[in-house]
């Protein structure tokens, strides 16, 4: 027998609308919230159902086992779930550590995937739809989260000659932060405008609704562009990739470290230090201290 897939309203019921509110009430940004959201959910299917808090501790401790053993996600991606589950179950349902314990993992330190120029344009123009070719420049061309690029308003483009930039407003960690607007997204997102006359609140408006285009249709979106334009799903790595891309390039046009931070409002320079690889474009642009011993003689 087919299951039918369970909604989240149905999952979570009461114990999810104050769990939103408690989200809401902490400040959480609204990634965030909906990362946590769906950790709780993933583990409420794990069980078929079953109220979240019936489930022991034990059952919440094989789920994040199960995550790693069998899912294979990322350290970085099963400490968003322990977070969710810590705020659910501690903060919210106030149980002890006695009947709730989950260890946070370390984080790995694992070097970006990124493409070079060459492929990030064929994804870019593989699209012939303009929402899908606007959505993937912007998040190429500023840099952008995927879940920021899909709440971008137009009161955030700023488009003077002299002014280029991109409001991106409480973003991960509740930060506001400016970032680039390139000239070339500028004027697909233009004509993508003029073409749709869109009058919402949103640049990217999840089709035939008022609410702003979802994380999982942008992912769609990018995996659609890489295959048409022969890029594998190994070297693609998610839409990520392309927010990897523009810190990597800016890197390797000598654009100073602080300022990709800014950009990418990241808090912790450590964090963006990691586009700091070698390359071949960097190395042939530097020469080793000795030879300018050489030169002084």
């Amino acid at each position: 027998m087919v299951q039918r897939p369970i909604q989240r309203e149905s999952v979570m019921g009461e114990l999810g609308r104050k769990f939103r509110q408690h989200m809401l009430l902490r400040g959480f940004a609204e990634a965030t919230k909906e990362s946590y959201e769906h950790a709780l959910v993933d583990l409420v299917r794990a069980y078929d159902g079953k109220s979240p808090d019936l489930l022991t501790n034990e059952q919440i401790q094989a789920h994040v086992a199960r995550l790693t053993s069998e899912r294979h996600l990322a350290w970085t991606t099963i400490n968003v779930y322990v977070s969710a589950y810590k705020i659910f179950f501690h903060d919210l349902l106030q149980r002890p550590n006695s009947e709730f314990s989950l260890p946070r993992r370390g984080r790995a330190r694992i070097r970006p995937h990124v493409l070079d120029r060459a492929s990030v344009r064929k994804i870019l123009d593989a699209h012939k739809n303009l929402k899908h070719r606007a959505f993937l420049a912007m998040v190429y061309g500023s840099g952008l989260r995927v879940s920021e690029a899909c709440r971008l308003r137009p009161c955030d483009i700023e488009s003077a000659p002299d002014r280029m930039m991109v409001r991106v407003e409480q973003a991960k960690g509740r930060k506001d932060r400016y970032t680039l607007l390139s000239s070339s997204a500028l004027e697909l997102l233009r004509e993508y405008w003029l073409k749709y006359r869109l009058t919402g609140g949103w640049v990217f408006p999840r089709r035939g609704t008022s609410e702003p285009f979802s994380v999982a249709g942008a992912q769609h979106v990018y995996w659609n562009a890489c295959a048409k334009a022969g890029i594998s799903r190994a070297r693609a790595h998610g839409i990520h990739t392309l927010r990897h891309c523009f810190a990597s390039h800016l890197m390797e046009d000598g654009v100073a470290l602080p300022l990709i931070q800014r950009l990418l409002g990241q808090n912790d320079l450590s964090t963006t230090s990691v586009y700091c690889h070698v390359s071949r474009a960097l190395l042939e642009n530097v020469r080793s201290p000795a030879d300018r011993l050489a030169d002084a003689k």
